[in-house]
């Protein structure tokens, strides 16, 4: 029996409901002008700064049934809201108002010895549909990026976050209601069901792309069983390489920035990979912040040689994101063996190299193969607010259509458009 057929009748009703509800809205905010999109977003950041202490009190409903049921440290952080985080949401909404809307933009206009002139214009991507656990910020940086990026969405939180998520759902479609457009240009369900994310990945019919946030098996998931395209990333499992040129003091600063910042972000440094010419005294310098930050360090056993109450590092430390206090650390030769580290262990999502070394600098960005590569910079700049992109709507490590974080531009295609006078071909 094929998963639709299995799909209960009350889920396959609501998904051709909210399927439908998407497509006509797809069409509404398609033609919408940057204005009315830029109108929306202000609005919806109105309405959730008014409601700001309903949503912390519902994100607090979800915390309580969240720490009943022991979910783990990261997963808390991610779920949790505060007065600053909610305000964030709105201001990131307002953020994503003020940049440039590619919707229509024309280039590459080229005039062909035929007489045409031929160029590309970027569009929507029509319906996009968003599974995503824990954060309920993304409910609203996700509904702002598809919004001002001219596409519907269909967005399906964790039932961890399922009072915050139907709060601030609340607030999105009031605030388009505001401005006279569809409520359905961003619907966030109101089930936990898990059928749910199955009708969404079996429908190629109503969606036209799923991007999934979240841990590794729920990518896994979507990825091995959607009928229709995704835009994904697995894992992040990032390095930092400090090399033997590296100078000690900011190659200290990165690596425990990278580390340390926060945990539970996918662009948290996961392994450290020590050049043996220095490893001895930048642990010195490393593993007691380490220790009084409260970092459970792994080490290789060359790294353990100078790491005296370190914990042997495992075959599978290597591979693992750990999104918590736990650090992996490996000495190796030189940079030939740190880029073969990452090369085998790595999910190619962000790396970084410490050193003053030009060549090496440049080797390591043409070679690791990873959605960014960073030279003297902390791994959590992995941000597309960083790169200046405005909020993401996450970091793709694939290698079709987009990769990176994925902001406004990665949710628009390109088509070719051509313009005559009356031009026929010979």
């Amino acid at each position: 029996m094929n998963k639709v057929s299995s799909l209960s009748t009350a889920i396959q009703s609501w998904m051709a409901d909210a399927g439908q509800q998407a497509r006509a809205a797809a069409k509404a905010i398609a033609r919408a002008s940057t204005g009315e999109k830029n109108d929306a977003l202000w609005a919806m950041a109105k309405r959730i700064d008014a409601c700001s202490k309903d949503i912390l009190e519902a994100n607090g409903q979800d915390l309580k049934a969240a720490r009943t049921a022991n979910l783990s440290g990261a997963l808390l952080d991610r779920l949790e809201l505060t007065e600053a985080r909610v305000s964030a949401m709105a201001e990131g909404l307002r953020q994503i108002a003020a940049l440039p809307d590619p919707v229509g933009e024309i280039s590459g206009m080229t005039a062909r010895p035929s007489g045409i002139t031929v160029g590309r214009m970027r569009v929507p991507l029509g319906v996009i549909g968003i599974i995503y656990e824990s954060r309920p910020n993304v409910t609203a940086d996700a509904a702002g990026l598809c919004l001002k990026s001219g596409n519907a969405a269909i967005l399906r939180g964790g039932s961890e976050a399922l009072h915050s998520n139907r709060l601030i759902g609340e607030c999105l479609t009031q605030g388009l209601l505001d401005v006279g457009l569809p409520g359905g240009i961003v619907q966030v369900l109101q089930t936990t069901d898990r059928e749910a994310v199955s009708a969404m990945l079996d429908s190629p019919q109503y969606i036209d792309v799923i991007v999934p946030r979240g841990g590794k098996g729920l990518i896994e998931k979507v990825s091995a069983e959607s009928k229709v395209p995704v835009i994904k990333h697995l894992d992040g499992n990032c390095h930092v390489f400090i090399d033997r040129d590296a100078d000690m003091d900011k190659a200290v600063e990165v690596a425990f920035n990278a580390k340390c910042r926060r945990y539970g972000v996918c662009g948290a440094m996961e392994t450290l990979l020590l050049d043996e010419a220095v490893a001895p005294s930048v642990l010195e310098r490393l593993a007691p912040r380490y220790r009084e930050a409260g970092v459970e360090l792994r080490g290789c056993d060359r790294t353990l040689q100078w790491l005296k109450d370190g914990i042997p590092a495992t075959e599978e430390d290597w591979s693992t994101e750990y999104l918590g206090p736990i650090l992996a650390i490996r000495t190796v030769d030189n940079l030939e063996d740190a880029m073969a580290h990452i090369a085998r262990y790595g999910s190619g999502h962000t790396d970084a190299i410490v050193t003053n070394n030009l060549q090496k600098s440049q080797r390591f960005v043409r070679e690791v193969d990873s959605s960014s590569v960073m030279v003297n910079a902390s791994t959590q700049f992995a941000d597309g607010f960083e790169y200046g992109l405005g909020a993401e709507i996450g970091i793709s490590t694939d290698r079709l259509h987009v990769r990176g974080p994925v902001g406004l531009e990665g949710l628009t295609i390109q088509k070719f458009v051509v313009y005559g006078d009356g031009t026929t071909r010979a």
